[in-house]
Parts: C-alpha cells; sequence; structure tokens
C-alpha cells in the first residue's frame, strides 16, 4: 500500500479494519489535495483560485436517510421522536460492506479536531474517496498542529463514501432511497454514503458534539458568534440561509466563528475552523469580506455556475441549486479570532427568514419569550438545503437544529436558560426574511436595515428606544429607530392589504401554537405564557 503525507505510524487506516488499499494519502493540504482532484476530474479551478465541484443530485442535506444506532448508550437518551433508528447489527453490516467496497480504492484522511476548547474538543479522522472532499472538510474543522499529526489518535471516525450505494433491508435504510448516514454514538463511528454533498460530514461532527457536550454541562448551538472590542460576545442562532455568517460578518467585530459553537463554564468556543457560507447572490458591495474568501485559492465551491471558459464564477445562477456554498478556512476573514475562543455572551439573537412576511424586523425578548422561540426555532426553509425542497416553506426547527439534535429539544431548551440567566443575556428576535408580503409578493428585508438594527443592539443604543408591544407576538418592538424607515418596524404598514396581513399574521400566530403543543408538558407556566397570541385589534 502506497502512503503520503504525516501520519501516526502507529494508528493507521488497519486500526479502522480497511485491508488492502491501494493508497492513502494523510493530511495533505490544498495544493496535493488540488493536483489529485484534478487529476481525477472531480471538479475545476475558477478565476480567484477556489475549487468548484458539483455535488450531483443532492445539492443538501438528506436529513432523512439520517440513522443512529439503538443500543444501551442510545435507548434511554436520544430524541426518538426527531431520529431514525438503525440496530447494531444493521450498522455493523454497513460498517463490513465499507471496508469491503474501499479494498484496492484510494483514500484521502484528514486528522481534525471538533472543537477549539481543548477541555471539550473530539478529535475526528476523516476518511474520504474524493480528493476535494478532504479539501473541504480539511478547511472547515480546525487543523492540529504538525507536530500533533505523528501521535494522533482519532477518538471519532468518519468514512464518506459517495460511490457506495446502501441496501435497505441489509442496512436498515429507507425503502428506494440511494444514501445513508449512519452514526454509532457507542463506537464514535460516522458513515455516509450515496452523497456527495460535502455539508453531510461537518453536521456529523456537529451531531456527535450535540450528543456528548450536554453530559458535560456544555451547551452545543446552531449559531454564529463573533466579539467586539470590549469582549461583548454576541450568538447568532438560526437555520441555514437566515444569515448567521452574513451578520456574524461584522467589520467592527471579531469573528469566532459562523455556525457551530459550544458554550461552556470558561465562555463561547467555536466547534470548527473554517466557514461554510451560501453564496447565492453574493457580491463584493454587499459582502465584501465574504466574496475576497470564497475567490481565492483554497476555498471550496460547491455548484457554483461559471463560465466555461474565462471561470468567472456567477454567483446569481441558481440553476443547479439555491444552496450554492463556499468552504473556506477562518483565517481567510481579515478579522477571524486566532483562538476560536471568547467570554461568556452579552447578546443572542435569533434569526428567522420569515416567508410570511408579517414579523417585524427586531424585537426584544424576555427570557421566556427567548425560551418559547429557541424551542419554537421558526424560520423558513431555503430552496436547495434539503433534497427536493422547491421554493420556500415556513418550518419550525426546533433550537434551530432539529437536524441536529440526538438529545430531547427541552434539555437543549433548559440548558441555555440556565445559562441565559446565570449570565444576564439580552435576547432579540431578528426577522430576516420578507416584508411588504408574502413571499413571492414581498420583498426580502434589506440587509443594511438588519444590519443597523443589530448593530443597535449589540451596542446597547437599542435600550434607549421607546418600544410598543407587538399586537400579535406579544414580544417588544422599536417604535422608531435613527436611519431605519419607519414603516418597516410596524409591518402591517409595508402591506397594500391590510386585512390580508391581519389574516396572515393570525394564521401564523396559531401555527406557532399548534406547533408547541408538543413541548408544553416540559416548560414552566411563563415560558407558555409567552405564546404568541392575538391581544389586540389590528393597527
Amino acid at each position: 500500500m502506497k502512503e503520503t503525507g504525516l501520519r501516526n505510524g502507529a494508528y493507521g487506516a488497519d486500526k479502522f479494519g480497511f485491508k488492502d488499499l491501494a493508497e492513502v494519502h494523510w493530511n495533505h493540504d490544498a495544493p496535493v489535495l488540488y493536483e489529485h482532484a484534478v487529476a481525477a476530474r472531480e471538479g475545476h479551478i475558477v478565476q480567484g483560485g477556489p475549487f468548484c465541484a458539483e455535488t450531483g443530485h443532492h445539492t443538501g442535506r438528506s436529513p432523512k436517510d439520517k440513522h443512529t444506532v439503538v443500543d444501551a448508550t442510545t435507548e434511554n437518551v436520544v430524541w426518538w421522536d426527531g431520529n431514525r433508528k438503525q440496530t447494531p447489527q444493521q450498522f455493523e453490516n454497513l460498517l463490513q460492506d465499507f471496508r469491503a467496497h474501499v479494498r484496492g480504492k484510494k483514500l484521502f484522511a484528514q486528522d481534525l479536531h471538533g472543537g477549539a476548547d481543548p477541555d471539550y474538543r473530539i478529535k475526528v479522522r476523516v476518511f474520504t474517496e474524493l480528493a476535494w472532499h478532504s479539501l473541504f472538510i480539511r478547511q472547515l474543522l480546525i487543523r492540529p498542529d504538525r507536530s500533533e499529526l505523528g501521535s494522533f489518535a482519532p477518538e471519532m471516525t468518519i468514512v464518506d463514501l459517495p460511490s457506495f450505494r446502501p441496501d435497505a433491508k441489509r442496512h436498515g435504510g429507507r425503502e428506494g432511497s440511494d444514501t445513508m448516514v449512519a452514526i454509532d454514538f457507542t463506537r464514535k463511528i460516522v458513515l455516509i454514503c450515496g452523497s456527495s454533498y460535502a455539508g453531510e460530514m461537518k453536521k456529523s461532527v456537529f451531531t456527535a458534539l450535540n450528543f456528548y457536550l450536554p453530559a458535560q454541562g456544555v451547551m452545543p448551538m446552531h449559531c454564529s458568534a463573533n466579539v467586539g472590542k470590549d469582549g461583548d460576545v454576541a450568538l447568532f442562532f438560526g437555520l441555514s440561509g437566515t444569515g448567521k455568517t452574513t451578520l456574524s460578518a461584522d467589520p467592527n467585530r471579531i469573528l469566532i466563528g459562523d455556525d457551530e459553537h459550544g458554550w461552556g463554564p470558561d465562555g463561547v468556543f467555536n466547534f470548527e475552523g473554517g466557514c461554510y457560507a451560501k453564496c447565492i447572490k453574493l457580491s463584493q458591495e454587499a459582502e465584501p469580506e465574504i466574496y475576497a474568501a470564497t475567490n481565492r485559492f483554497g476555498a471550496v465551491l460547491e455548484n457554483v455556475v461559471f463560465d466555461p471558459e474565462t471561470r468567472v464564477c456567477d454567483f446569481d445562477n441558481d440553476s443547479k441549486t439555491e444552496n450554492t456554498r463556499s468552504a473556506y478556512p477562518i483565517e481567510f476573514m481579515p478579522r477571524a479570532s486566532t483562538t476560536g475562543r471568547a467570554r461568556q455572551p452579552k447578546n443572542i439573537i435569533f434569526l428567522a427568514a420569515d416567508a410570511f412576511g408579517v414579523m417585524p424586523p427586531i424585537a426584544k425578548l424576555t427570557p421566556a419569550q427567548a425560551m418559547y422561540h429557541f424551542l419554537s426555532g421558526y424560520t423558513a426553509k431555503v430552496a436547495g438545503t434539503e433534497k427536493g425542497l422547491v421554493g420556500v416553506e415556513p418550518e419550525f426547527s426546533t433550537c434551530f437544529a432539529a437536524p441536529f439534535l440526538p438529545r430531547p429539544p427541552a434539555e437543549y431548551g433548559n440548558l441555555l436558560r440556565e445559562l441565559i440567566a446565570k449570565h444576564n443575556v439580552d435576547c432579540w428576535l431578528v426577522n430576516s426574511g420578507w416584508t411588504g408580503g408574502v413571499y413571492g409578493v414581498g420583498r426580502r428585508m434589506p440587509i443594511k436595515v438588519t444590519r443597523a438594527l443589530v448593530t443597535g443592539a449589540l451596542d446597547g443604543s437599542l435600550r434607549n428606544a421607546s418600544y410598543r408591544t407587538d399586537p400579535y407576538f406579544g414580544f417588544s418592538v422599536p417604535t422608531s429607530v435613527p436611519g431605519i424607515e419607519p414603516h418597516l418596524l410596524y409591518p402591517m404598514k409595508t402591506w397594500k392589504d391590510k386585512a390580508a396581513f391581519d389574516e396572515t399574521a393570525r394564521k401564523l400566530v396559531r401555527m406557532f401554537q399548534e406547533n408547541f403543543v408538543k413541548y408544553e408538558k416540559q416548560v414552566d407556566a411563563d415560558v407558555r405564557a409567552a405564546a404568541p397570541e392575538v391581544r389586540l385589534a389590528a393597527e
């Protein structure tokens, strides 16, 4: 077997049960992986230097194909309402078939860390059959110092084989599906097959940390984070497309991370060492830092359309998917944290891309309202982020992370509430979605408006604003903010048809109420009382 790269010779691929491999390429950086990927025709180098790949028919995650092994570790701990079961034998069948599938093949391996805090990180080894997948995960997780690689012993192993097709009966997957993500929390193994969408790898690490960390008193969070010059930390919760990456890339603040963090006794820490930005409609004018990070050597683009002759990317083109992506190391951002760690948060912002266009651009939440909206996790699913999704649909994704939650949602909610109370954190709800009408009729909330309101929340200036109580949702909304068009703070005023607004707002209130029924027995009375309720006549 041919092996290249720096590695722990005493802990090779054979330790995972791989036999008769043709080649293993260990811990290579971008230049070598570019060469392998180009030679194998896995994608193209485009203008500026990024590597651009297509992910085939999977242009997003496939959450319905994610399975968790049921055993003594998980049976009474995992939230089975939100997780599909797999027997230990079915997982073992899949593992053995993976080992057989790679005989005689070339693999790429990366030894990485999930978690910037040494007390809570997990050592992850990732085997891939595609060179660009190896580059992707290298750019997104935390890269150990080269001096550590000679003694690296993984705690968790991920194997990603897009060319392998699972068998529903033998492996316990969905009938008719050609895809599977299988997780064994006891053995700390993740097996991914049938999909070339690289995001499945990073989200598998996130899912694992969501399982292991709460038992240690650490809150895992699907959020971005940044810190101001005075050390004030802000967290931005939200699903794909709501603005986590965009809003955390603030020119006046240091970026801690754009997607996944832990909140522990010593403060906030990034799970990752890179950023995974949506790049549909990416422009140098609107998002100069993300644009610069995307258009350079070492960035990995997924499903971005480019001119075949000039190799110039067309970020406005969504013909392959709206879920076009850019993955790059966090140090590509000019104001990124070098440690991935910061103090206790001062502000939490919940981002909702309201497809109904009835939520205000910003609202101040009480602690009970924060718990309610965290468990509700309202947003809008954007086309392409999940297989088969077209257009935009409203969604309640509990904790803004339902597909990645192995434990019951209330466990995360209660942990977050305790931390908010302990550290006296201010909480806000921001609508980065639509105004002036429902999706397809209204317009997307201007990013400059959202940025200005978020800045006001973080610098404390919104504390001095006058507030009204929203008649539909009950939270506090500023009545005026300098530099913001007044009518934007009164959503009804942005609609031509006021009766249609009232009807739509009432419909969304009912959706909130109906969705929260499943959590009512798990929360206190003050959280139940924080539910949206039409309190006044329409404005």
